[in-house]
């Protein structure tokens, strides 16, 4: 008799990440893209959303987020064979739930975090307003960030805004 030895359960796939980028544009913007996190565990979220960008970013070394927001986390953590340095300061009135992503030489990214429990349609109406889809004669709909993997977005999206220009110092 033949017996088959016990094969373990497929892995479940991992959630794709939430990200939608604003278009590349001559003029610098207020918010570079849109984030949407499963959660608040910035040690999970945070090193799948960095995958997630465009490789015309760069490096990105230090990361900025509101202390409030996401659950405790050291100062550095290791991504992708480098080290992010993590920021966690008081919100800003003017830019609530904002993650401000700094590459050196090539500039400042601010993506607007949508809360992980946040609906589909408030993720819609927030990621419209964030990315101004709904400007007269644009003819967008409004959608939440499309789920992508690094693999999706890696070289194919061009850096919007900040990471345009020569950086602040």
């Amino acid at each position: 008799m033949i017996t088959a030895l016990p094969t373990a359960p497929p892995a479940l796939p991992l959630p794709l990440v939430r990200l939608r980028l604003a278009p590349h544009g001559t003029l610098p913007r207020r918010i570079d893209g849109v984030w949407w996190p499963h959660s608040r565990d910035l040690l999970t979220q945070l090193p799948k959303m960095l995958a997630a960008l465009p490789s015309a970013w760069g490096d990105i070394t230090g990361v900025t987020v509101d202390a409030a927001a996401w659950s405790a986390a050291p100062g550095r953590m290791f991504v992708a064979n480098q080290v992010v340095r993590l920021h966690k300061a008081p919100a800003s009135p003017h830019a609530p739930d904002r993650v401000v992503l700094l590459s050196p030489g090539l500039g400042r990214w601010d993506l607007q975090v949508i809360p992980p429990e946040a609906t589909e349609e408030a993720a819609a109406l927030l990621t419209a307003a964030a990315l101004d889809d709904r400007r007269p004669g644009a003819g967008a709909e409004a959608r939440p960030p499309s789920p992508t993997t690094a693999a999706d977005t890696r070289g194919r999206v061009r850096p919007a805004g900040r990471g345009t220009r020569a950086p602040r110092w």
